[in-house]
């Protein structure tokens, strides 16, 4: 089977506090985009499961959440493990806040339970995705959705109008502990405006949505990092995009266009800062 994992966007994100079990409970719309990463399922006769991609460095044991996955949903169909082999073709960045690997094993999910007749609906299927991470419910979902809790109570929304998306994640990675630990220990300054941004898609109104795209993350990234996310962030709204925020914890920045010839314009630009610079649109 061929299937694709789409990378997800937080046009919100709030963290509202830390919880008895050491999580953290969210608040964020989230938003599937067209850029994504590209899966073949293949049965084999050895027994094993076996997950190969184009980057050497991502593991291809059960530590790839594509195969714990797998190894998810047979343990939740009550079924033995058999052998299968994943090949996963990256083209979400890595270490971006875009959920790549999350949408890599919502991928398998839903591939495997398309392969046994789709016996678990999605609600039953993101249960399964929640045992591997979480993101990994919202990512069965897919689309525009609020996600509350640790991310796996979802609640779907009216789509995002169609527009254009430029994405571009600048050099370097951001450690989601470390940024934690660090929202635990201030007074944050600003906060989404997550129910004006639920209205805005129910009225169909891109660019409401667009004014109120916040990440509470932008304020505690360190110095030098948040620099450089808000240099981003500067150049797509200069190059006319409705907004511009960060998804996930980062450090990748990106703008809703709704016009095209603007959004190729901040692509150019946003490339001569990082080759993994994309043009998408929202699905």
């Amino acid at each position: 089977m061929f299937i694709q994992a789409h990378a997800k966007l937080n046009l919100t994100l709030d963290v509202l506090a830390r919880r008895p079990d050491g999580y953290h409970d969210m608040r964020m719309i989230m938003q599937s985009i067209g850029l994504a990463d590209e899966l073949e399922l293949q049965d084999n006769e050895s027994g094993q499961l076996r997950v190969a991609t184009d980057l050497h460095f991502l593991p291809a044991d059960e530590k790839n959440l594509a195969a714990k996955a797998a190894l998810c949903y047979w343990q939740a169909r009550g079924e033995a493990p058999r052998g299968l082999d994943i090949t996963i073709r990256k083209r979400i960045p890595v270490c971006a806040g875009m959920a790549g690997g999350s949408s890599d094993a919502a991928a398998v999910l839903r591939a495997l339970n398309q392969a046994d007749g789709a016996p678990l609906d999605w609600t039953a299927l993101a249960q399964v995705g929640e045992r591997v991470g979480a993101d990994v419910p919202y990512c069965v979902l897919g689309g525009t959705a609020l996600a509350e809790g640790k991310g796996e109570k979802l609640t779907p929304l009216p789509p995002l109008p169609a527009c254009w998306v430029v994405v571009c994640k600048p050099e370097f990675s951001i450690s989601t502990p470390a940024l934690f630990a660090q929202l635990d220990s201030v007074r944050l300054r600003s906060r989404p405006d997550t129910r004006g941004a639920v209205a805005a898609l129910e009225a169909g109104d891109l660019a409401g949505v667009a004014r109120r795209m916040y990440n509470v993350f932008e304020d505690v990234l360190p110095v030098r990092q948040r620099a450089r996310v808000f240099e981003l962030k500067n150049i797509l709204v200069g190059c006319g995009a409705l907004g511009a925020s960060m998804s996930g914890t980062g450090p990748t920045a990106f703008g809703l266009f709704d016009d095209g010839e603007r959004a190729q314009e901040a692509y150019q630009r946003l490339l001569e800062f990082s080759p993994e610079t994309f043009l998408c649109r929202t699905v």
